[in-house]
């Protein structure tokens, strides 16, 4: 009888502690789900950092939109999680530079179309003085964000090309009107481009004529309370009517399709053959100082607002940023898929802000240093800590 006894509080014993354990982990479990279900730009945006407090304290005139997709890896497929803070395609901003990241990749696409013409295939745009290549013109484009390299490509593609391979893609609304920094930047017409087909051969690929943009009608297409005519102050809003427009959830597609073509039926996706891809890829991440640019002048974060804008030093080898920035008219645009190839950490973030305190434009006095960057420093520096404390 005392043998049975005792086994059978050993029974008990066992059992009891089997359901505590279970228990334990059921609470852990559920603890770690209520976190995952805790939206992360909730927390970020209330985070006590005071880059981010300066805005979020009083964030009406920083019209900021921000999209934040998590990225979970379940065997050899990929599984988006998508969080928003005001992103609203009918809420426009300028989207500045950030244009030249789909016009680069609809470049590569275009390559493709012609017999002959690659990526190092020499070319010069009719009137331009710079013989150079398709991809010289992509490098610049992401290690220094250059204008001219931007316009050159749009010259080879066309306003109406750009625009239509938004639609065909299924990525969002987006329209190209104009070039970037340039007089006639809207001019229709695009000139016609001179292309080697070997060192003594050339050929030429006509210019095209393009829709003339239409004035777009949204909320926010004026802004502030006056802005500059050359040396005269107009006091009245701003209209970006005739102005590109290239909202957040469509940058976001672009770079969705691009660094996971996998996850969109072929027929959204961007035709690029592996080796063009990878060229694309090595060029998003590429930092100035690999492009042979001056380290002083062009630091590894000239082009990297998120987690390193605020900060001149050197971005660790081991984190890559595939990305593009934009800022003109005081407004502030990153679209970045960032990569900790250590700690196996990776998410994207298309983020916009606008900081123009005084309301006029073309007057060259934004806060881009003091608050805009900052935040965008900040709001990256959030998101990775939050992901690398994350449980997988």
């Amino acid at each position: 009888m005392k043998s049975y006894l005792n086994t059978r509080d050993k029974i008990q014993k066992d059992s009891f502690s089997k359901l505590l354990a279970a228990l334990i982990c059921l609470f852990f479990s559920a603890c770690a789900s209520t976190t995952e279900l805790i939206d992360p730009l909730d927390r970020v945006l209330a985070s006590k950092d005071p880059r981010i407090r300066k805005v979020m304290d009083h964030p009406e005139p920083y019209e900021l939109q921000i999209r934040f997709t998590r990225i979970y890896r379940e065997n050899d497929k990929v599984r988006f999680a998508d969080y928003d803070f005001q992103v609203d395609k009918n809420q426009y901003f300028y989207p500045a530079s950030t244009v030249k990241f789909p016009i680069a990749v609809m470049a590569l696409e275009k390559l493709n179309t012609l017999e002959g013409p690659a990526t190092e295939t020499k070319f010069y745009v009719e009137g331009d003085t710079l013989e150079t290549t398709f991809g010289r013109e992509i490098i610049k484009i992401f290690a220094v964000s250059d204008n001219d390299a931007n316009n050159r490509l749009l010259e080879f593609l066309g306003q109406d090309a750009i625009n239509e391979g938004f639609k065909t893609k299924n990525i969002g609304p987006a329209r190209i009107a104009h070039r970037l920094s340039v007089p006639n930047a809207d001019d229709v017409t695009t000139k016609p481009l001179v292309i080697y087909l070997n060192d003594s051969t050339t050929t030429s690929l006509e210019g095209t004529t393009n829709t003339p943009a239409k004035t777009l009608t949204m909320e926010g297409i004026t802004k502030g309370i006056g802005f500059y005519e050359g040396d005269s102050l107009v006091d009245e809003p701003f209209n970006f009517g005739r102005k590109n427009h290239y909202p957040v959830e469509t940058q976001h597609g672009v770079l969705k399709r691009v660094i996971f073509p996998e996850n969109f039926p072929k027929n959204e996706r961007f035709n690029l053959s592996s080796s063009q891809r990878q060229f694309l890829l090595d060029a998003m991440k590429i930092l100035p100082k690999e492009a042979g640019y001056n380290q002083e002048d062009y630091y590894d974060s000239y082009g990297k607002f998120l987690i390193y804008g605020d900060s001149k030093d050197a971005i660790p080898s081991h984190i890559k940023i595939y990305n593009k920035v934009g800022y003109a008219y005081g407004t502030l645009t990153d679209c970045a898929y960032i990569h900790d190839e250590k700690n196996k950490i990776e998410f994207m973030v298309t983020a916009t802000i606008l900081v123009n305190s005084d309301g006029i434009f073309n007057d060259n006095a934004y806060e881009y240093d003091e608050i805009g960057i900052p935040f965008l420093d900040a709001l990256g520096d959030e998101l990775y800590k939050i992901e690398i404390n994350r449980k997988r």
